[in-house]
Parts: C-alpha cells; sequence; structure tokens
C-alpha cells in the first residue's frame, strides 16, 4: 500500500509540474537581428541595431522613400567595403580636433544631451562607439579626397563606380528580407 501511495504522489507531482509549465508561456524574445556580413567568415556583422543607431544618430539617412531599413542597410554595406579598402591603403589619420568637430556634429543633431544619451541607451551604444564611428567616417573621406580629386566634375560618378566594384569583388552575406 505504501508503494502505490508514494507512486500516486511522484504521478500527481509530476503531473503538475507539467500543467504548470504548459501554462507558463515561454516566448522567445528577438533581441537583435544579423542583416549582413561584410568580409566572409569573422567579417563585420551589420546587425537591426546598427541600423537603427545610424538611423537614430543622423550618421546616415534612409531618403523619401522605399523600404529604410535597406536603404541604410545598403549604405552600412558599402561603409564597411569603403573601410575594408581604406585599411589596406591607410590614409592619415583624423586629429583628434577632427573627430571632436564631427563628435559635435552629431551630438548637436538632438535637441539636449538627454536627448542624445537617450538614443544612445536605446541603440545599445555607448559615446566612445560613436566616435569610433565618426573616426572612421572621417578616415574614408580622407581616402576619397585622396582618390577623388573634389574638382573632378565626375567625382561622384567615379566614387559610384568605385563603390559597384567594392560590392561585386566583396564578401557580403546580406540576410535582409522584408517580411
Amino acid at each position: 500500500m505504501r508503494f502505490r501511495i508514494a507512486d500516486c504522489g511522484l504521478r500527481i507531482g509530476l503531473w503538475m509540474a507539467a500543467a504548470t509549465i504548459s501554462m507558463v508561456s515561454l516566448r522567445a524574445e528577438t533581441i537583435d537581428r544579423v542583416l549582413a556580413v561584410v568580409g566572409g567568415q569573422g567579417g563585420q556583422i551589420i546587425t537591426l541595431s546598427d541600423v537603427t543607431a545610424a538611423r537614430d544618430l543622423g550618421l546616415v539617412s534612409p531618403g523619401p522613400s522605399g523600404d529604410p531599413i535597406r536603404i541604410i542597410l545598403s549604405q552600412l554595406i558599402d561603409r564597411e567595403l569603403g573601410l575594408a579598402e581604406v585599411d589596406r591603403y591607410a590614409p592619415p589619420e583624423p586629429s583628434p580636433a577632427a573627430v571632436d568637430g564631427e563628435l559635435a556634429s552629431v551630438r548637436a543633431r538632438f535637441a539636449s544631451a538627454a536627448a542624445y544619451e537617450g538614443v544612445l541607451e536605446r541603440s545599445g551604444v555607448d559615446d566612445k562607439h560613436v566616435r569610433e564611428l565618426v573616426r572612421q567616417n572621417l578616415r574614408i573621406r580622407a581616402y576619397q579626397e585622396q582618390r577623388f580629386s573634389p574638382s573632378d566634375p565626375r567625382r561622384q560618378a567615379s566614387i559610384d563606380e568605385w563603390m559597384a566594384a567594392l560590392r561585386r569583388r566583396g564578401d557580403v552575406v546580406d540576410l535582409y528580407a522584408t517580411r
């Protein structure tokens, strides 16, 4: 008789545990989403958070039409391809004053320091990260100034051709698909 009571208690306990687990909603929460990998295995990952941060900080502009995520992602892919090329040729490092000026321009886009800090917090980045982004942007700009003469009327067309060539030979895995 003791065996049956213990067996019955075990069954009731297991049934209650199963019922409790089934009542608890186990939901997977998406923390972030990888949208692209630039540079193959071990390359630079671009996430949805990166796209959001770039947009919210005013580092890129999605333009008036189309899918804003696609447009910004394409700009960030191009940026990574350009940065890889810049790293190969190593233009002069921007001065700390130039980086400070660019960072001040980013901060000036916000009505207050609290608004800027709010975007950083929502984006999961800090001021040091933004500083590195603007430093890299200045390096890309310096490379383009060296390679493509500002006085050339075809400058933008030449930059566009250069980017197209980087895209053709670049190792990019674009995982973004609209849903």
